[in-house]
């Protein structure tokens, strides 16, 4: 009988998984078409590597198993899988059409809602990925200035202005990589050392983990200000999570332009580029952004009745208070079991983190005997608390005992220095992502 949301007996048995792993060996390089759903970021003979289907907060895996799941599709998913409203939005949508030779009405009428709710809104483009309306952004802002240079904080996308900085970098031409800065992420000074005449904007995730600290934000938008650089929010996870409209609402603190996707369409693909109208009136004429499928209706029927469920459940708030439950709860266990300074959650409760310290440099050890073991419960968890409205309170509870007795289990492991020993599979592996504290470089004298 397939593992179900529960102690069960034993791990799952994953053998169509492997079947369908071993298939795709040497056909499909990485394995998977977003890196942190691949095989390396759970253990390797525990997790299941492939997924059948998914409604609410549960998805089934192609052996059957079920599981609550905390991963949210890696973002998109904010009310729920299979969420009837939105679901039913899309059939209505299906019968009429997906694509048109002419712009259809939906393209106006969600933009129109989009700059209802997001507080720069003045003029809104529609895409498919996130890494397309950021670099729509950089591209914008560098025509708008005249400038060529990016200083950037966080990850926003595959594409080359950014991925050039990071160590994935091959294919990237020289040229592009040395016209792209970083800075570190709450530090005025590091933006202050690369910030000059040449830059074109600032783009960040207004927010990842760590909340702004001494008016960050505000301060970080005056240094553009005068600086005469456009600010470019990337809104990915923040957008439609923390609040309508993201971390600009939030915060209180307005970019010049802002990007979103994931949370918009609970799942569908869709991405927005919204900003000041002076700035954006450029893809009228002089910058080029056209996709094919920018405008699909299926996704825009989905954004808007995501837009409208989120605004009328008032679902950040909710999301927020039931990852405040899972945040503190973790923490208290983590507190009563005298390991605090070894496991942490942190974040915004709409999207927690769990942190293992990493003196011993065991973090990625730590992470996957607990992944393990929650995989045992039926919790499919790789660190996260990606919260969505299909959450229950019972999922809340279920879980938290579930931590009781894993960081319990964890613990004993540590403590008799067993813990690579009792993992069943090859840990979690690093991942090249990073947000601060890389390849900076010195502005221009």
């Amino acid at each position: 009988m397939p593992n179900q949301v529960r102690l069960n007996q034993d791990y799952p048995n994953i053998t169509e998984s492997e079947k369908l792993y071993e298939r795709a060996q040497g056909l499909m390089p990485a394995f998977a078409q977003t890196l942190a759903k691949g095989p390396t970021q759970y253990v390797d003979g525990v997790a299941p590597k492939y997924l059948r289907r998914a409604k609410g907060a549960r998805v089934w895996d192609v052996d059957g198993n079920e599981y609550l799941d905390y991963n949210m599709a890696i973002g998109p998913i904010s009310l729920g899988y299979g969420y009837e409203v939105v679901d039913d939005a899309i059939r209505r949508q299906l019968e009429d059409g997906i694509v048109f030779p002419l712009i259809h009405p939906l393209e106006v009428e969600i933009a129109e809602l989009i700059r209802e709710v997001i507080p720069n809104a003045e003029s809104v483009r529609f895409a498919k990925a996130g890494a397309e309306v950021t670099s729509a952004a950089v591209r914008l802002a560098r025509a708008y200035t005249g400038r060529d240079k990016v200083l950037c904080c966080g990850y926003h996308g595959w594409h080359d202005w950014y991925i050039g900085i990071t160590a994935r970098d091959m294919g990237v031409p020289q040229a592009v990589k040395d016209l792209v800065y970083t800075f570190n992420y709450n530090d005025m000074d590091s933006v202050s050392a690369a910030l000059d005449q040449d830059t074109a904007c600032v783009i960040l995730e207004p927010m990842t983990f760590d909340f702004p600290k001494d008016d960050f934000l505000a301060k970080l938008k005056a240094a553009c200000e005068a600086n005469g650089s456009l600010l470019i929010f990337d809104e990915m996870w923040t957008g439609f999570r923390w609040a309508l409209g993201g971390a600009q609402e939030f915060f209180g603190v307005t970019a010049d332009l802002a990007c979103y996707s994931k949370a918009i369409a609970n799942g569908m693909p869709i991405a927005v580029l919204a900003g000041r109208a002076d700035v954006m009136s450029l893809l009228d004429q002089h910058v080029f952004f056209f996709t094919t499928f920018g405008g699909e209706a299926l996704s825009l029927a989905a954004t808007g009745a995501t837009i409208r469920e989120l605004h009328d459940k008032n679902v950040p708030a909710d999301l927020a208070r039931k990852g405040q439950k899972l945040m503190e709860g973790y923490n208290d266990i983590a507190t009563e079991l005298g390991i605090r300074d070894i496991t942490h959650c942190k974040g915004h409760p709409a999207r927690g983190l769990i942190v293992f310290d990493d003196k011993s440099g065991q973090s990625l050890l730590m992470k996957s005997f607990v992944q393990q073991e929650l995989i045992k419960r039926g919790i499919l968890w790789s660190g996260f608390h990606n919260m969505c409205y299909s959450h229950t309170e019972a999922d809340l509870d279920y879980t938290l005992a579930a931590y009781s007795e894993v960081l319990a289990l964890f613990k004993s492991a540590l403590q008799d220095g067993e813990l690579e020993d009792r993992l069943r599979g090859r840990p979690v592996q690093p991942v090249f992502r990073r947000t601060d504290s890389f390849n900076l470089k010195p502005a221009k004298q």
